[in-house]
């Protein structure tokens, strides 16, 4: 059992000095221009400058890559995860998803230093140094992103030629491809071996046999690219692979537990800022000779905003603390720890939706223009929760560990 602990217990001064860092950027960087990131269609005169600051003026990109990186704490990780989303979740999954493309090699037992060494010259020679992690496919939905399909139902295969990897496929949806210089790929030797032909293997870029499709227009999400992958016999060096047969399907399931601690807190981060707009113009508004907030009905809701913030960051601080530890509560990638960051991300999505509905309710007409930014994080919020196999895997995977599912 987790001792739940308060969030001044469970941060440090590193993780609080990486939270300041991260807000002098989100609000000098990113505050002056959102409203003009949906609007920025060819990708990006506005967005990339500000990845591009971020990730070497930041140094993201140099802590990422170093091997005592400060980031691969998971707390440190949300406290800037948070401030980013609340400017943009969408640079802020651009940024995440640049580092969880490493995450398959930053921990024991399955550290490489060696690929982190060779991966380091790729970074600093791209024009914009971003990773993708390459997992969901055209077929199978989610199927990929379910532990109890245990990869029988990917279709991206790895054929071992010599030593090299040959690897023929299709990757649907991943944050940061048509962008990237590093595609960390989930493939499957064999599809029939189950977990045991699970194979994630980096792919540099650019490389022969990697296409791209058209970038997706979605609703929100405007500074996360998303576009279909085509690998086409790609040929990379055999000590590409992560691990090994078995070892690589705990690697799948540690990026989703990552994944997972990393989207609730973007969720949070983009709850805190609604709920800092919204008790603003709930300040300055004034009905029947008083400020709206302070007629009960809206005084209800603003409690039910912050009821929701305060519980789901102290949560997901209680689970990236978790993660921070395996010598204490065991394996990263254990069904233990998939359950409690399912647990993180559901609420955290539910909340930060929540939030955002209270708020355009409150605010009126002036809640859904583009000018109040809410109506930008009220998109973006449906976004992040549907991704990592939507809020119904999220339930199953909980489910399976609490309640002992032996079918789903």
């Amino acid at each position: 059992m987790v001792n739940h602990l308060c969030v001044e217990e469970l941060t440090t001064e590193e993780s609080r000095m990486y939270r300041s860092l991260a807000r002098q950027f989100t609000e000098g960087l990113i505050f002056p221009v959102r409203q003009q990131i949906d609007d920025d269609k060819d990708h990006h005169k506005i967005v990339d400058p500000i990845v591009k600051q971020i990730m070497r003026d930041f140094g993201l990109a140099n802590i990422m890559l170093d091997e005592e990186s400060p980031i691969r704490s998971m707390v440190n990780g949300c406290a800037m995860l948070e401030e980013i989303a609340r400017g943009d979740s969408g640079i802020a999954v651009a940024l995440g998803c640049a580092a969880w493309c490493l995450v398959p090699i930053w921990y024991e037992p399955y550290k490489r230093p060696d690929l982190m060494k060779e991966f380091e010259a790729i970074y600093k020679e791209a024009e914009l140094p971003l990773g993708c992690f390459a997992m969901t496919e055209p077929e199978g939905g989610c199927d990929i992103e379910n532990p109890k399909m245990e990869g029988r139902k990917i279709r991206t295969r790895a054929r071992l030629d010599g030593d090299e990897w040959v690897i023929n496929g299709v990757k649907q949806w991943p944050t940061n491809s048509g962008a990237s210089c590093l595609y960390c790929t989930v493939c499957t030797t064999d599809p029939d071996l189950g977990d045991e032909g699970i194979a994630v293997i980096y792919v540099p870029y650019p490389i022969k046999g990697v296409s791209f499709g058209k970038f997706e227009n979605k609703a929100g999400m405007a500074a996360d690219t998303n576009c279909t992958i085509y690998y086409d016999d790609v040929r990379v060096p055999k000590r590409y692979r992560a691990a090994g047969p078995g070892d690589d399907a705990n690697l799948l399931h540690l990026t989703l537990v990552m994944g997972s601690i990393g989207s609730a807190i973007m969720s949070v981060g983009t709850a805190q800022n609604i709920f800092e707009i919204v008790t603003d113009y709930t300040t300055k508004r004034v009905v029947a000779g008083k400020p709206i907030k302070e007629h009960s009905v809206n005084a209800c809701a603003l409690a039910d905003m912050a009821i929701g913030i305060e519980t789901a960051r102290t949560y997901i601080l209680n689970v990236a603390y978790m993660f921070d530890r395996p010598e204490t509560y065991g394996a990263r990638w254990s069904e233990e720890m998939l359950a409690k960051s399912r647990i993180a991300k559901v609420y955290a999505a539910d909340v930060s939706i929540m939030v955002a509905n209270k708020a355009m309710e409150m605010m009126g007409s002036y809640g859904y223009t583009r000018d109040a930014d809410v109506e930008k994080h009220w998109r973006d919020n449906k976004m992040m929760q549907q991704w990592l196999g939507g809020p119904q895997v999220g339930r199953l995977d909980i489910a399976r560990h609490f309640c002992s599912l032996e079918t789903l």
